[in-house]
């Protein structure tokens, strides 16, 4: 039998992640699991200005949109339940937010173990497959953004 003990609930605040949250939020429950909710905020671009390549960053606009991500995250993981799941709230600012979900994914050591696995005949990890597929956008999640550079 698998034991999950973190889900990972990717979202970009639309219809579909949220019909995702819910069913992480409920294998969640069902596993005793800590429930990740993760969002990536994308990097607000340098404008580069006249003849002298004056370079303009917009730091203050950045920080709005990662503050407005993290309020609109929280909204998302209310539990009114009696016995209230683990939630972490992440938000990362990245480019490529297919790479950034597995990036996070990795760091966190949410996957299944990648030896004990190996040895029962399955491949790789559930974070293996994810970065399988954020290399090759034909078989990323519709609308993700998976190169590497993030256009």
């Amino acid at each position: 039998m698998i034991t999950l003990k973190h889900i990972v609930a990717a979202t970009d605040f639309s219809e579909p992640s949220g019909a995702a949250l819910t069913y992480g939020r409920a294998l969640a429950r069902n596993f005793g699991a800590t429930l990740h909710v993760v969002h990536v905020v994308g990097r607000v671009p340098t404008a580069v200005y006249g003849a002298d390549a004056y370079a303009v960053s917009m730091p203050e606009l950045q920080q709005e949109l990662e503050d407005e991500a993290r309020k609109q995250v929280a909204a998302l993981v209310v539990d009114n339940d009696q016995q209230p799941i683990p939630v972490r709230q992440v938000v990362i600012t990245s480019d490529a937010p297919a790479a950034a979900i597995v990036d996070y994914a990795a760091r966190e050591h949410v996957g299944f173990d990648r030896d004990r696995h190996t040895r029962t005949g399955r491949r790789g990890t559930l974070a293996d497959g994810q970065c399988r597929r954020a290399r090759r956008p034909d078989r990323a999640v519709s609308g993700a953004d998976c190169s590497p550079s993030g256009t």
